[in-house]
This record gives structure tokens, C-alpha cells and sequence, in this order.
């Protein structure tokens, strides 16, 4: 069956006297079918080029009429105008327009009044609809493949409609980005809304309400033949160091008041964080931290085996200090649970680890190089960063931090810490926390002696060494 489409600016008075002529074929033949396309003006020139190209028409003005031998989106062949709409309805159909000019006029400014109303009503409903922004950086990386699939879900997100989901690489291919994108959108996930790909920083962090900065990938050292250690490791440092501020700068500017930001991976983590919260000066530094749970979970899986239990089954270990330095694995808030010793109970009984674990000195020595080797190990067999459990402690983290953990787990957090454990100012250190209701707070309620804060001390120095480097090196070239 034939279908007529009518378009037309909606201020035209030619296009609502054909409005109404249809009106009244339709009336007049119950088989008589017509579509209307209303048109803002100030958008009708651009569409009717573009419509007229696609059909290969040539059309100037409102309104623009063609029939369609099929339901809309059928072949469409041109009648032109309204006359010629006109003509073709006295030639078939003997019916003619005789409206007056005054009520042609009226029916144009209605057309025109209620198009307006329409975009409002679709704005007003487009504001309601307020997807979470989440950026992620180094998104081409093992990490972030294996990070997806787990994020974007109630558990992590509880409160949470829809997601637009930013992958930001500034080293990999906008192709390799698209291939990505591409596959994330193949998984079906009911809470994404949209997927957007950024090989530069021209968008970056704009409206995000969660942002995942992953390790970087650095330049390869190969070339410099004749630059030292010490050389190489401040040449990183400057390049970490220009990375962060730059981001710092672009999420204070850009990001979401209430954003939370996890930096993750094995290069410089404290760092890099401390370098956000020094340039993001509008946002409250407790929406900065890095994450010690991989160091967490390397360390159970080594004292799982010694205990011959699960991983999961030690709970409330403690990482104090540079997730990527000098970092002390500290036990003594440390429960097992189904450890089969001579007391046992239910599934909720769970006991002190150093009350069942009794040689201190392996614990002081031999675990903590066995959790800074853990890593590296899995790395020289897989040929590749741990990326599983990178992804595993991201998940980890934002499901305390959005409420969906118990408020008595303790968690490692790497935190800005202004004089917490008499540490000095400006310094991110890994400290024990624990969440409630989407805000961390550090747990004080754990014995700091005389040796741990030596080795807090150290950590700080270390960290501190290295900031003062980051600023060096930054007067020099300045």
C-alpha cells in the first residue's frame, strides 16, 4: 500500500495546509495512510540536503512530499511541493484545499508550539537520566579486559542505573580502542548505557564520578646505553611525574566534586597518588587513594598454604607503608577461619593467626620477601603483570567503598595521611582502614610499636625522597 510522508519546516504555513489536506484524505479513505516529519527551522536547510542527497532528489523548499510504495523506510518517490501534493490529490482522489490564509497561519504557529514542547519534555526527561561516568586509563591493557565484565554490575554498583563507561589509552591505537569497544558492547551488560573511546587528554575525566588510573606503560630504557641506574629511575620518575600532575589538574577541573579516583598497578602507586591530590586541590584528598589489597591477597594465598586453608579464609591482614617500596606485612589483627587445629567450631569461628602460627621469625623475614617476590613470579611465568589480581583488588575496593561490605573488614588503603601515626603531612602511605556508608576512615585501634613506626618512617622517607626528586627535577627544567 502507498504511503504518503509529509516534511516540513514547522513554522511553514504551506506545510500545515498540507498537514490538513492529509488529514482530510484520511478521513475521506480509510486506506489513505500518511507520516508527518516535523522540522525545527532552524535545522530544516541541513536535512533537507541531506535527505534530498540520500534519495537523489532535488528539493528547495517547505514543505518536501514523497509516497512510499512499502511502510516507512520503503523506495520513496518524489511528488515535490504542495502544489504538487495538491495536484495529486484533486487528479486521484477529487479532493482540494480551500483553507483560508488566517487559520493556515494558526496552524503553523501551533505546529511550531508544540515541536518546542516536545525538545523541552525530551530535555527535561534527558536531564533525569543521569548515567555514572567511569574513565579508565591504560585501557588496552590485561588489566582492564579483565576488569570489565566484573564492573559494570549491581554488586559493585548497588545504586546505580546506567553506566558510560571512557576507555582512555594515550599509547594504544584508536583501532585497538574501537575492537574493544566493539566487544564490551557484544557482552550484553544491563547496566551500560554508552561506550566512548579517547586516545588524548582533549575529553579526559570530563564528568566522571569514578575514575581507575591502571599502571602505565613506560618508554623502553634500551636506547639510553650510557645512563646509569639511578639516571633511568629519575627519567621515570619525571615522566610519572608530568603524567599526574596533568591529570590532577584536568580532574579538578573536569571531574565530578564527589569522584572517587583508585590508582592501581606496581609502578610508583603512592606517588602518582600523592601527585593527583597535590593538583586537585578542589576536591577532597579522601577521594584519592591506592590500593595495597593485591599485596593483601599475594600475602593469604602464602600463609593459606603454610595454615593449609583457603585464601579466603584469613581475613584482616595489614599492608603499612609504599605499596611500591618499602611496605611491612603486619598480622596482628590477622583471623583464620576453618583452620584444623586442636580448637575448632562453626564456619563463623575464627581465630588469631599468631596464636596458631608461632614462628615469628619466618613471619618477619621470609614472608614479607616472599609477598615483594609474589608478584614478580607470576609475572616471569605469565609474561605479563599480575593483571588478575589487579582486577580482583579494584573490585575489591569499590564494593567497600560503595557499602557493600561489612563496616568491621579492614582493608589497606594507601591515603594522604595528615599526621596519622605521628607520620609527616603530604604523604601517601598505606594505613589499615575501614568503610562505612561510602566513606573510609582509618582504624586507630591497632598497636603501632616502636618498630613499626620505624619502618613507617622509612616508607616515608622513601616516599619523601622521592617527591623531592619529582620537584628537582621539575625546577631544572623549568
Amino acid at each position: 500500500m502507498a504511503k504518503f510522508v509529509l516534511a516540513g519546516k514547522t513554522d511553514c504555513p504551506l506545510y500545515a495546509k498540507a498537514e490538513l489536506l492529509a488529514d482530510a484524505l484520511k478521513r475521506s479513505l480509510p486506506n489513505f495512510r500518511a507520516h508527518k516529519i516535523s522540522i525545527l527551522p532552524d535545522d530544516w536547510k541541513e536535512w533537507l540536503e541531506a535527505t534530498c542527497k540520500r534519495n537523489g532528489w532535488k528539493h528547495k523548499k517547505s514543505p518536501l512530499v514523497w509516497r512510499e510504495l512499502v511502510d516507512q523506510g520503503g523506495k520513496g518517490m518524489l511528488l515535490g511541493g504542495f502544489s504538487d501534493f495538491l495536484e495529486h490529490c484533486q487528479d486521484y482522489y477529487n479532493i482540494t484545499s480551500d483553507m483560508p490564509t488566517d487559520i493556515m497561519l494558526s496552524v503553523a504557529a501551533e505546529n511550531l508550539e508544540t515541536k518546542m514542547n516536545l525538545i523541552l519534555e525530551e530535555q527535561h526527561r534527558a536531564s533525569l537520566f543521569k548515567p555514572l561516568h567511569i574513565w579508565i586509563s591504560s585501557a588496552l591493557s590485561p588489566t582492564c579486559h579483565l576488569l570489565i565484565p566484573n564492573l559494570l554490575s549491581a554488586e559493585v554498583f548497588p545504586h546505580v542505573d546506567a553506566i558510560s563507561l571512557h576507555l582512555l589509552d594515550l599509547e594504544g591505537g584508536e583501532e585497538q580502542l574501537q575492537g574493544l569497544k566493539i566487544e564490551m558492547e557484544n557482552l550484553g551488560l544491563p547496566l551500560l548505557h554508552q561506550v566512548s573511546i579517547h586516545t588524548d587528554l582533549d575529553q579526559a575525566f570530563q564528568e566522571a564520578g569514578v575514575i581507575l588510573l591502571l599502571d602505565e606503560w613506560w618508554p623502553d630504557d634500551s636506547d639510553a646505553e650510557n645512563e646509569s641506574e639511578q639516571e633511568r629511575k629519575n627519567r621515570k620518575v619525571k615522566e610519572v611525574s608530568d603524567h599526574y600532575r596533568e591529570y590532577g589538574k584536568l580532574i579538578d577541573t573536569r571531574a565530578n566534586k564527589e569522584v572517587k579516583v583508585i590508582v592501581s598497578g606496581d609502578s610508583f602507586v603512592n606517588l602518582r597518588c600523592s601527585l593527583l591530590v597535590d593538583n586537585a586541590r578542589s576536591i577532597d584528598s579522601d577521594q584519592f587513594v591506592t590500593m595495597a589489597t593485591q599485596l593483601e591477597n599475594e600475602a593469604k594465598a602464602i600463609m593459606a598454604k603454610k595454615l593449609r586453608v583457603k585464601a579466603s579464609d584469613i581475613t584482616d591482614l595489614i599492608v603499612w607503608g609504599n605499596i611500591s617500596g618499602s611496605f611491612y606485612i603486619d598480622l596482628q589483627r590477622a583471623k583464620v577461619f576453618n583452620y584444623d587445629g586442636a580448637i575448632k567450631g562453626p564456619a563463623f569461628f575464627s581465630q588469631s593467626l599468631l596464636k596458631i602460627f608461632h614462628d615469628r621469625k619466618w613471619l618477619e623475614t621470609d614472608l614479607q620477601d616472599l609477598v615483594r617476590c609474589q608478584r614478580a613470579a607470576v609475572a616471569s611465568k605469565t609474561c605479563q603483570a599480575a593483571a588478575m589480581s589487579a582486577a580482583n583488588g579494584i573490585l575489591t575496593i569499590l564494593k567497600a567503598w560503595n557499602g557493600t561490605c561489612s563496616p568491621d573488614k579492614i582493608f589497606s588503603l594507601g591515603v594522604l595521611c595528615p599526621g596519622y601515626y605521628n607520620l609527616p603531612d603530604g604523604i601517601v602511605l598505606s594505613v589499615p582502614v575501614t568503610f562505612t556508608e561510602g566513606k573510609w576512615s582509618v582504624l586507630f585501634d591497632v598497636t603501632v610499636g616502636d618498630e613499626l613506626k620505624e619502618k613507617l618512617q622509612l616508607s616515608a622517607s622513601e616516599l619523601r625522597r622521592v617527591c623531592q626528586v619529582t620537584k628537582i627535577l621539575r625546577d631544572v627544567v623549568s
